[in-house]
């Protein structure tokens, strides 16, 4: 379960970022954050896992996301970033896999079978030895990807999954998403990917919820769009309400 109760943020000396922002996650939801540039929604990833700090509670699990929380809370939390480059620092995807692992406590026996168990989950046996320089960027999001879930975590953060992916990498990286058990946040501009992934949208504009449901009816909603400067998904544009 993830929460967040009347929350605002604003950088030093700058307008709100955040305003007054009230959602609940439950268990095993899939959700899409939804906005246009500046509505907030890398802000809401960085609150929640406590990168910076605003007004208002968030809790993780009834545990609220403070200094003395955050060693549990990030464990239950696993990032995926946009840049994969910025993720995976190890020469092999093997090593980037182990290394959350190792550093929880995980023997090394236990590492490697949980290495090789996400990589054959994933269908990715061949890329285990491969150096990260010379991966494709399709290849390195899956790699990214694995090694968040060689974790164990209890939800998964997406930002931007699918960004500058091709048409057969997208799918795969998709159907990924959709298999995945835990609870999963998305953030994207790809609302065509959030409707395959997505059960629910929240749409954030200037901080605050412009709306929260199905994603089928928010994402078919030309006019809601409209009004926060989204289009509608490609999939969609040719039987959208009026």
């Amino acid at each position: 379960m993830i929460e967040f109760r009347n929350v605002s943020f604003s950088y030093e000396n700058a307008r709100p970022v955040i305003q007054g922002l009230s959602f609940r996650i439950e268990d095993g939801e899939s959700v899409g954050l939804i906005g246009a540039n500046g509505a907030g929604k890398s802000t809401v990833m960085k609150l929640l896992l406590g990168l910076v700090t605003g007004e208002g509670q968030i809790l993780v699990d009834d545990l609220p996301v403070n200094n003395a929380n955050l060693s549990v809370i990030r464990r239950k939390l696993g990032f995926v970033l946009q840049n994969s480059d910025n993720q995976m620092f190890m020469p092999t995807v093997y090593e980037d896999i182990i290394f959350a692992p190792l550093n929880y406590g995980m023997s090394r026996e236990e590492a490697d079978r949980k290495a090789d168990a996400v990589l054959e989950g994933l269908g990715l046996t061949d890329l285990k030895y491969r150096h990260n320089h010379k991966i494709s960027g399709g290849e390195k999001r899956m790699a990214a990807i694995a090694a968040i879930l060689a974790m164990e975590p209890e939800a998964v953060l997406m930002d931007e999954p699918t960004s500058a992916l091709d048409p057969y990498n997208r799918r795969i990286v998709i159907n990924t998403i959709r298999s995945m058990k835990q609870t999963r946040i998305i953030t994207s501009h790809d609302l065509d990917m959030i409707l395959d992934t997505c059960e629910r949208v929240i749409l954030l504009s200037d901080g605050k919820v412009a709306a929260d449901g199905k994603a089928e009816d928010i994402l078919n909603d030309r006019a809601l769009l409209e009004a926060n400067h989204l289009e509608l998904p490609l999939s969609l544009s040719g039987n959208s309400r009026k």
